[in-house]
């Protein structure tokens, strides 16, 4: 670990709750400032055609895709954010993961209040989204999408690289086994 000692659980904790709450309250606080600034479903430009605002009420999940089983969305929304606090309370020790699933269980808490609490109802509601990138593309549609989102896709890609790294949720690494060299004895 770098000669850094392991967050305690407490501290641990705190840390994820106060980047979870940070992340959510941005996130909240844009989606309000979209929706009483912007008109629904007309391209504000911000940075040409790089960047724009454009805001949208979202039923499916990234991309519109799913739009019919948005009870879903709000149900795998749920599920990690009640396995993120299980998990940093039984396993996280380290300073990375912990930054790492706070700023994640931000995000899903962002959508997820939308999902439980917008239009059309509880449970059904509609994710607000309103940054626009023309330029990215997936499956013949513009990237529309909002704070809690680009924070769950980084940390995704985050939790990735340290799993791909072999960092555990303590900080330690794992240690890859070497085959011996020709020649060289193996010791048990």
């Amino acid at each position: 670990m770098r000669g850094r000692a392991p967050l305690h659980t407490a501290a641990a904790g705190i840390l994820v709750a106060i980047l979870a709450a940070s992340v959510l309250a941005a996130d909240q606080l844009s989606k309000y400032l979209a929706i009483e600034n912007l008109p629904l479903r007309e391209a504000v430009p911000v940075w040409g055609e790089f960047l724009q605002w454009y805001l949208v009420y979202n039923p499916g999940a990234a991309f519109s895709l799913g739009e019919e089983y948005t009870w879903i969305f709000t149900i795998a929304l749920g599920a990690v954010a009640v396995a993120i606090p299980v998990i940093v309370v039984r396993s996280v020790r380290s300073r990375v993961w912990a930054v790492t699933l706070g700023l994640l269980l931000g995000g899903v808490l962002g959508n997820l209040f939308d999902r439980l609490f917008r239009e059309p109802g509880f449970g059904v509601g509609h994710v607000v989204d309103f940054i626009l990138t023309p330029w990215m593309w997936f499956w013949m549609n513009p990237a529309i999408y909002n704070v809690a989102d680009m924070f769950i896709v980084t940390m995704m890609v985050v939790v990735a690289v340290l799993i791909l790294r072999g960092v555990r949720l303590d900080g330690t690494r794992e240690h890859r086994e070497t085959p011996a060299e020709p020649g060289e004895q193996v010791k048990d």
